[in-house]
């Protein structure tokens, strides 16, 4: 049998269950194809997710070939909230205590940000195990929430991260990143040069398969018909700096073939709903799930994702919407100023500078005024790119061969 490999992380799930974390696990569920001894280990208290009730404090399934070890963990309603870090802390004294006898000996721990803590566990392991760590960064921290979460540099829970980040840095056997320029963070953060893996977020073989279809009554209140339309479907967040495509929206009210739809919800829905809600250009459709969301995208002529201008950037996405936004194939349009990926590889699409209104405003009117054909021709590119770069049986292959590289 082939060596044995841990994957840990707080929030990771089964695809079916998830609007996040899935990645880790299908990379998992193809490398067991590949005849690897999977174990996940995870937590209940992924809100994004549909996990099991729990009633021990820990519960393993079998499925898809894999072992899927499920720890009960402090739960929490808001992401930015002082019990969310505590889950943190909860989940880490839980891996600590959980029987790992019950496991199979693991030659490779993966461990796999957020929750950041785990790589305190992950060093344990190796000692204890005798194995290799591997540290997977899918969210850079505390960068992110310095940047992006208003924390000061020198706030204690920061600056901890930031020591446990840079152990991560230095002494893990490997480094992966979902991001395709975390070399440049990792070498700012050590001060010197050392290699860092990209295995970004890939395509799942199910969303090849048609997708259902809108309900009748759903398509014909909320799809605009008869109009040229930009589409962003997904959360309303802070995160996910709409206000430059709502802006933008009200900039283009005299350009009444232009339409802007927004499907999904999130902490700031309603107040985007009152404030712009009343122009005529602007729809806000209800949330549809997920193996839906590629029939809503087959309405729209382009597709839509922003962030705020940010260093995180700086080191590159790796976002499930892009993925979702490419497999329909349709043109992507970013507010995004960072490292480019994907939409300029595959050349479906265009970057304008974040939070810059006017330059949205020409891009949409550009794509509107562009032939169908063309779009259309685009928008194929981004498909066909993914299922010849992203499919995971091709990322776990890659994956195979920087956790084992003796076999290489």
């Amino acid at each position: 049998m082939k060596p044995c490999i841990w994957y840990v992380s707080k929030y990771v799930s089964p695809p079916a269950k998830a609007s996040a974390g899935g990645r880790g696990y299908l990379i998992m569920r193809e490398l067991a194809k590949l005849g690897y001894n999977c174990v996940i280990i995870t937590s209940d208290s992924n809100k994004l997710a549909d996990v099991p009730r729990l009633d021990s404090p820990y519960k393993i399934e079998k499925v898809d070939g894999l072992q899927l070890c499920w720890l009960r963990t402090m739960k929490y309603d808001v992401a930015k909230s002082m019990r969310r870090v505590l889950s943190w802390f909860d989940f880490e004294w839980r891996l600590l205590r959980f029987p790992k006898s019950s496991l199979p000996r693991p030659d490779v721990v993966v461990v796999s940000s957020l929750s950041l803590l785990t790589v305190l566990n992950g060093f344990w392991w190796r000692k204890r195990f005798g194995c290799r760590l591997v540290v997977e960064i899918r969210d850079i921290w505390p960068l992110t929430i310095v940047e992006e979460g208003g924390f000061s540099r020198w706030n204690p829970f920061v600056l901890g991260l930031g020591f446990i980040e840079k152990l991560a840095y230095r002494y893990a056997d490997e480094l992966v990143g979902t991001m395709p320029n975390l070399q440049a963070h990792v070498t700012k953060v050590l001060g010197y040069t050392r290699p860092v893996h990209c295995v970004p977020m890939g395509v799942d073989e199910t969303a090849l398969a048609a997708p259902p279809p809108l309900p009748e009554d759903y398509r014909l209140k909320w799809m605009p018909q008869g109009k040229f339309v930009v589409a962003h479907v997904g959360s309303m967040g802070i995160a996910n700096a709409l206000d430059t495509f709502l802006l933008c929206a009200r900039s283009l009210q005299d350009q009444p073939h232009i339409h802007f739809l927004l499907v999904g919800d999130g902490d700031l829905r309603k107040a985007y709903e009152a404030e712009y809600g009343s122009l005529p250009n602007i729809t806000f459709a209800p949330k549809v799930p997920k193996d839906q969301v590629s029939s809503v995208l087959g309405y729209c002529d382009v597709v839509y994702f922003s962030v705020h201008v940010s260093e995180v950037w700086v080191y590159g996405q790796s976002l499930n919407k892009v993925i979702d936004y490419m497999l329909a194939g349709k043109p992507v349009v970013a507010s995004y100023t960072g490292y480019p990926s994907m939409i300029n590889e595959a050349q479906c699409g265009s970057f304008v500078p974040a939070g810059n209104v006017g330059a949205l405003a020409d891009e949409i009117k550009r794509y509107a005024d562009m032939g169908a054909a063309e779009r259309e021709a685009m928008g194929n590119k981004g498909r066909e790119w993914l299922l010849a770069n992203r499919q995971y049986r091709t990322l776990a292959q890659q994956y195979a061969d920087i956790l084992f590289p003796e076999d290489t």
